[in-house]
């Protein structure tokens, strides 16, 4: 997990830090570990309360080698099977004992001391899945699992983006879509938006996109939803960028279980690179899964203390949650109103223990007019400084620079017009 030094008002801004290991979630599998000593079963049961194994059900005993054979004798095995052992011999005298009654299919993984690439060998011609070399950590158990299911030759697992407010109108949404802006245009990523406010939404409004279908349709049809399906609800709004809108009307009541966006985002993890969810500003079982759930989190705030209150809140809340996970990112919004006492931004990040990525102005004026006309800001002022800073989020959380831009022509300014239509 990236840590975050805590910085003076006399130091300088905070340098990005590394580019965070993306490792995709496991799917609904069973995995048995049989371990040897108590600091490795620890690891292992911290790994199990990792978001990324949180479809997998995972079962704990001690005993190691022998146990597992033991276990195996009268009982279908798992599909997949961690197993500690210490001994090189006695480690693979247990494998052969192990396939005699291990099902076809299942996957071992084994942690052990002897750093030897011979033995490694020998595993590998034994079917073993993976050798971790002890002593392992958390992260290191969930690595491991989650990449037996990613195939190396697939398509990359897409990553999920989640953006909330720290309070109600402080701009979520607004960022949010000039962000996800940002990633397709400047990053030339494929990405889609997909706006979680079934009853409020704005997306729709913001790209000028009025889709017939969208997240509702997915969301009320669990069973209908897989790639082709959310293909149909999927509306364009550039080369790189979709939508899946939201409805925004009130002729039935979104109430959902803590489960229910799951199929609709597994399924986009699978169809596209980047995924921005537009989380409303509501506190329930879907909203906290969808957070704890997603690869990077941005929390904008404003820079009052009721906004302070509730960024501390959701730092703390998900920093316990995803131990294993850099912690979120914060940006204020709306800085400098007019006659209204605010917080600067260097208590914001003292009470935070972290620098805010970015700060942004309060500049009604052109904020309103793309709102008004269902535009980004950047279509507005393509030299608005707020650009910039749409750009700073969209590299921080997605761990990429600017791509490289062509060197211009006279025929530039007529190409990028017809390109923002």
């Amino acid at each position: 997990m990236i840590n975050y030094a805590r910085q003076t008002q006399e130091e300088q801004p905070e340098i990005p830090p590394p580019v965070e290991e993306h490792i995709a979630p496991a799917p609904r599998v069973s995995v048995q570990a049989f371990c040897d000593t108590v600091e490795t079963a620890a690891a292992v049961q911290s790994a199990g309360e990792d978001r990324r194994l949180g479809k997998a059900h995972l079962k704990i005993q001690m005993g190691g080698m022998m146990a597992a054979i033991e276990a195996y004798r009268s009982a279908p095995t798992p599909n997949v099977i961690v197993l500690e052992s210490d001994a090189r011999n006695d480690l693979l005298a247990g494998l052969d004992q192990l396939a005699a009654v291990c099902d076809a299919g299942t996957r071992v993984v084994v942690i052990g001391r002897i750093n030897d690439v011979m033995l490694y060998r020998e595993l590998v011609r034994r079917g073993v899945s993976d050798y971790v070399l002890a002593p392992v950590g958390a992260i290191d158990v969930v690595r491991s699992i989650c990449n037996l299911f990613s195939a190396p030759e697939a398509k990359a697992v897409g990553r999920i983006i989640a953006v909330v407010g720290a309070k109600g109108g402080v701009g979520a949404s607004t960022i949010s879509h000039n962000v996800a802006w940002a990633i397709a245009r400047d990053l030339a990523m494929d990405a889609v938006v997909a706006d979680l406010d079934l009853a409020f939404g704005t997306a729709g409004l913001d790209y000028n996109q009025d889709p017939p279908q969208g997240i509702a349709d997915a969301v009320f049809s669990p069973d209908r939803v897989d790639t082709a399906f959310i293909d149909r609800l999927l509306s364009k709004c550039t080369d790189h960028l979709s939508l899946l809108a939201a409805p925004a009307t009130l002729d039935r009541v979104y109430d959902f279980g803590t489960d229910a966006f799951d199929a609709v985002f597994d399924t986009l993890r699978s169809t596209m690179p980047c995924i921005v969810l537009d989380i409303p500003h509501q506190w329930s079982g879907w909203t906290k899964r969808a957070l704890i759930g997603a690869d990077d989190i941005l929390i904008v705030a404003a820079p009052d203390l009721a906004n302070l209150r509730n960024t501390k809140n959701l730092f703390d809340l998900l920093k316990a949650a995803r131990p294993n996970d850099r912690p979120p990112l914060y940006c204020l919004n709306q800085v400098g109103v007019p006659k209204r006492p605010e917080i600067a931004a260097t208590e914001f990040a003292k009470a935070i223990e972290s620098q805010p990525v970015v700060s942004i102005p309060f500049e009604p004026q052109i904020f309103g007019a793309a709102a008004n006309n269902g535009q980004m800001i950047a279509e507005i002022s393509a030299n608005h400084k707020s650009i910039e800073m749409f750009l700073q989020i969209a590299q921080r959380l997605t761990g990429r620079s600017e791509t490289k831009k062509q060197k211009s022509s006279l025929l530039s300014p007529l190409i990028d017009k017809l390109r923002g239509k």
